[in-house]
Order: structure tokens, then C-alpha cells, then sequence
């Protein structure tokens, strides 16, 4: 003869029941009339052959079987909960690889330590990262996405999309060192009288030519100003600029993200600070597809969320 089976309604029956102290307190705890539990009690004493309460006019109380019920019914329930929460955090676990491509500088800087954050709380997930300075054709080499520092015009608009993760700004900057030597530039037109370190990038080698415009605006009102600027130092690496403008050979512009902790221990100092060129914001660009996989907008949405505030900012605590 089969043992008779309780079920795990049975098992919130009786110790609402138990609770409560009575069946009509116990029937607004489950929301139901008093009625029903009643006859769902009535109904699994019978089944098990066992008394579960003591019932008079006056009070209701449990028999030794009733509290032996109760007893493992609370830790049945807790293990119930236990499993379903698991179970909760398995189908929402982030499984699969996403692969994506970044820049050299900010990849490193930013982008590798925030994707370290977001693997470490989703360990089943990973995370491919390509550094590179030219952008993969994303769709036929099979890359979720790329962060970008501008936004790229792809040819046929639609077959991709595009957010932006944070703003930047390219500043003015050169070492102490240059402007105790030069003197510091008052105005944007001054800029063309001093040594500018141009960054090539892209591969653009601008045939032997060592100047380039820089097209500058006003952070306030707007307003926009182009200068012509030229020195003895050009390089397609801003990494190289950047260490030639700290070594005191030249004037930079350069993203704020790169040179925070430079502008921030004073190796270098910010000029013109009225002005910056602004296009140079920080995208996540992708090939357009139906539907995008939950990992990959989860970690676009980490992004958004860790650069919003702009760390690299002075005085931000996530400065470098």
C-alpha cells in the first residue's frame, strides 16, 4: 500500500492554518473563502488517516501530527523557494561569447577592466576582446560589436546601429616644461605660432605635410573656430603624440579619457579650456540583426551605465 502524499498546497494549508490559530484566518491569509479550507483540511486529514487539528467552538489547536507536519513543512516550503530562486538565476544566467573590437587606448584604459567587471558577475559568459586601430568589417568576421571613439558612416545606414556610451571631449594640453619655454597660447589663433603635434590617425600619413586644421568649439555657446597648426612632429600613434607632448616637444589635442591622469598630477596642462573638439564621442556600433542576443544587450547596457558619468573626468573617482 502506497504512504499517502501531501502536496505543497497541502503543506501551506496547514501552517497558514497553525498561523493563524484559526480556519477563517487562515482562509484570508491563502484569499480564500473559509469554506474552501475547510474542505481542502477535512479533505487531507482523511487522506492521511491523521487528525492535523483539534477543532472546537472556542479554539483550534494541532495535535502532536499537526506540528510534526508543520515541522517539516516549513523547511520543505524554504527548500521549495531555495530551488525556484536557483532555478530563476539558471535560465538567467548569460551563457555564449561575445566578441567585439575597440581601440588600442581606450580598450585598454576603460573598455578591459569594465568587461572584466561584467564577466565576473555572469562566470559562464565569455568575452572575446580584438584591440585594433582599423575596424573589422564586424558582420562577415562574425563580431557581435565594436566600441568605438566617433561614429563611423557605414554606406548603407540601415544595416547597422549605433549608440552612444559616453561622451568625450579632445582637449588642448602640453607639458609645464613647453609653455615656461613657449609661453601659453591666449587665444585659438595663437596656436598656429607654436610647435602642434599632429596624430595621423587612421594611417593617414598626409603625404610629408606636418600641418592639419583643427576645427574647435566653444564649450559654452557653441561656437565653432578652425585653426591651421603645424610642427616639426607628426605620428599615425596618439600614443606617440601624447608621450612627445608629456617629454615638452608640443602642444596636443587629445581625449580626455587618455590624458585624465596626466591633467590631474599636472605633467600636463589643459589650454584653452573654453574650447574642445567634440566629435569624438564613444559608440557601440553593430551589423543590424532581428533579434540581439540578451548577453550582448546586457553588456551594452553595463557600458552605458559605468561611462555615463564620465570617470575620466577631473575629480571623477574612476579617473586613472
Amino acid at each position: 500500500m502506497n504512504p499517502p502524499s501531501m502536496e505543497r498546497s497541502d503543506l501551506a494549508l496547514v501552517l497558514a492554518i497553525r498561523d493563524q490559530g484559526s480556519l477563517a484566518g487562515a482562509a484570508a491569509t491563502l484569499d480564500v473563502v473559509p469554506s474552501v479550507v475547510t474542505k481542502r483540511l477535512g479533505a487531507l486529514e482523511a487522506r492521511l488517516g491523521q487528525r492535523l487539528f483539534e477543532r472546537t467552538t472556542r479554539r483550534l489547536s494541532a495535535t502532536a501530527e499537526g506540528e510534526a507536519v508543520c515541522l517539516h513543512a516549513r523547511a520543505l516550503l524554504d527548500g521549495f523557494a531555495a530551488l525556484e530562486s536557483e532555478l530563476g538565476e539558471r535560465q538567467n544566467e548569460l551563457t555564449g561569447t561575445v566578441r567585439l573590437a575597440a581601440t588600442f587606448g581606450f580598450g585598454r584604459l576603460w573598455l578591459g577592466p569594465a568587461l572584466a567587471a561584467f564577466q565576473a558577475r555572469h562566470p559562464a559568459l565569455q568575452i572575446e576582446l580584438l584591440l585594433t586601430e582599423q575596424l573589422p568589417d564586424l558582420g562577415a568576421e562574425g563580431y557581435d560589436g565594436a566600441v568605438w571613439l566617433w561614429a563611423v558612416q557605414q554606406r548603407h545606414a540601415a544595416d547597422w546601429i549605433s549608440r552612444r556610451i559616453a561622451r568625450n571631449q579632445r582637449v588642448l594640453a602640453a607639458s609645464p616644461d613647453y609653455l615656461k619655454r613657449r609661453g601659453t597660447p591666449a587665444t585659438i589663433e595663437a596656436l598656429s605660432s607654436h610647435d602642434c603635434l599632429v596624430a595621423r590617425e587612421n594611417g593617414d600619413a598626409g603625404g610629408q605635410r606636418q600641418h592639419a586644421v583643427w576645427t574647435l568649439r566653444h564649450v559654452r555657446d557653441g561656437s565653432t573656430a578652425r585653426v591651421r597648426v603645424q610642427g616639426p612632429l607628426a605620428s599615425n600613434s596618439g600614443e606617440m603624440v601624447r608621450d612627445w607632448c608629456i617629454a615638452g616637444h608640443g602642444i596636443m589635442l587629445r581625449s580626455l579619457w587618455d590624458i585624465a591622469p596626466q591633467l590631474a598630477s599636472g605633467e600636463l596642462v589643459r589650454l584653452l579650456p573654453q574650447y574642445a573638439m567634440a566629435e569624438a564621442d564613444i559608440h557601440w556600433i553593430a551589423p543590424w540583426r532581428p533579434k540581439t542576443p540578451r548577453r550582448v544587450r546586457l553588456l551594452v547596457d553595463h557600458l552605458v551605465e559605468q561611462f555615463r558619468s564620465e570617470p575620466w573626468k577631473p575629480g571623477r573617482s574612476g579617473a586613472r
